[in-house]
């Protein structure tokens, strides 16, 4: 691997590490001062929102990296579409998410919750589109060395108004909120940097950024109806309880993803410049295999010591999350193949291919959701999910398989490649150790 691969890795990784630790805390925060009930209100609330930033989104991010990428348009060309976009978009996602809360819910919510709910969401879309330059350009460092921000401001601004000032769940979606919006003024600021920036509305662009993009608008949609199905079954067949308790024990088991996710950036970027794109692809299956040994480790020692995490974290209230954990590990694990190697995928402009293996698996997993919540609640939206997984995974892999022209053999068995790069880690570790015990 390239010494600019390992650096821009290294970035990748300070700045996930900073996602993570800033995201644990303010989960923390919010289940010792809310409770069960107060984080299911806030998981009821913040589901269609975050579609929404899926849908709305229309996957321009990543067709402005491909097209960045490739080198079909300037870049300022490209940033002008993308604002155009962004104004049409952000109406729509705005008003069409509160129809959805505020007349397709179950529980009863404020005006005020629901507009801090879905506040967030042009915001959110302006960083989104706007981030594709700079992976478009492979400028990974200025990529993350922002995107830690709203995680690090959503738990300043939640601990003050939940933990200090008594504002309950109000306190915590102004957190959320607070951390988009300020982002979204320094993407601006590294933005302003490109010269001149107006609206674009060149009809031709933005047709072929649209065209594009909905494919992988689509693919996101479905892959995010996989993974929040499960909260919106709970709100409706279930109590805010059920609901606070799964999305805790999922919260935590989500945190296993943010190992690919750690890959997925850099294969995303690289792959849409790649000049050999079967290359890249071992080079990808490679990634996946070394993740997926840290990924399985990780899951043991959670599976272990998932009892105690729960109630030291978030307090007895909370014991239940733990079977939640324990049920979604196998399917987390799994999944971790469609984690990584989609992106090499969607890199080269073919996002809908996934749908081949996560359409049946979100019909799979609404389901067993229908079947199993009424009578198993946060336990049997787990269940749900983890089968759904697995399913997708297996699917996938085959599906991937034929699209880069590896066999599946090539893509899942080690190699003395692997063995080398980590031998290399493990030494460099052990290096730096030996440095700071002189």
């Amino acid at each position: 691997m390239s010494s600019s691969f390992i650096k821009d890795l290294a970035a990748v990784f300070k700045s996930k590490v900073a996602v993570i630790m800033f995201g644990l805390l303010s989960s923390i925060v919010t289940a010792r001062y809310l409770g069960p009930e107060g984080n299911g209100i806030i998981a009821s609330l913040m589901v269609y929102p975050s579609l929404f930033m899926n849908i709305g989104s229309l996957g321009i991010r990543q067709s402005t990296t491909y097209f960045v990428g490739q080198g079909k348009y300037g870049v300022n060309e490209v940033y002008g579409a993308v604002l155009s976009i962004w104004t049409l978009t952000s109406v729509f996602s705005l008003v069409s998410c509160y129809v959805l809360i505020q007349y397709f819910t179950s529980g009863s919510y404020s005006v005020l919750l629901i507009i801090l709910a879905i506040a967030a969401i042009p915001f959110s879309l302006y960083t989104t589109y706007s981030s594709g330059i700079f992976l478009g350009q492979q400028k990974i460092k200025e990529f993350n060395r922002i995107n830690w921000i709203p995680a690090a401001i959503n738990l300043i601004i939640t601990f003050l108004l939940i933990g200090i000032f008594p504002f309950g769940v109000t306190g915590s979606m102004i957190g959320t909120f607070s951390g988009v919006f300020i982002l979204s003024f320094f993407v601006l600021k590294k933005m302003a940097n490109l010269g001149s920036i107006r609206l674009n509305f060149d009809a031709k662009i933005m047709k072929e950024m649209v065209s594009l993009g909905i494919v992988y608008a689509v693919s996101l949609l479905v892959i995010n109806l996989n993974y929040k199905v499960d909260i919106i079954i709970l709100e409706k067949l279930s109590t805010a309880h059920a609901v606070g308790i799964y999305s805790k024990g999922v919260g935590i088991v989500n945190y296993l993803w943010q190992i690919p996710m750690l890959l997925s950036t850099l294969v995303f970027s690289r792959s849409a410049g790649s000049k050999d794109p079967k290359g890249f692809s071992i080079k990808v299956a490679r990634l996946l295999r070394l993740s997926g040994i840290a990924v399985l480790v990780a899951s043991i020692i959670l599976y272990f010591l998932s009892d105690m995490l729960i109630v030291k974290m978030y307090g007895e209230d909370f014991k239940e999350s733990s079977m939640v954990l324990k049920l979604l590990l196998p399917g987390v694990f799994l999944l971790t193949i469609y984690k990584v190697l989609n992106m090499d995928l969607a890199g080269k402009g073919k996002p809908w291919l996934s749908m081949f293996a996560m359409i049946p698996a979100l019909i799979l997993n609404v389901s067993l959701n229908y079947l199993w919540v009424p009578v198993y609640g946060a336990n049997g939206a787990a269940l749900a999910s983890t089968l759904s997984y697995i399913f997708a995974a297996l699917v996938f892999l085959m599906v991937y398989s034929k699209a880069a022209g590896l066999p599946i053999s090539k893509i899942l068995k080690f190699d003395q490649g692997d063995k080398t790069i980590f031998v290399a880690l493990i030494n460099k570790i052990r290096k730096r150790e030996n440095i700071k015990i002189q």
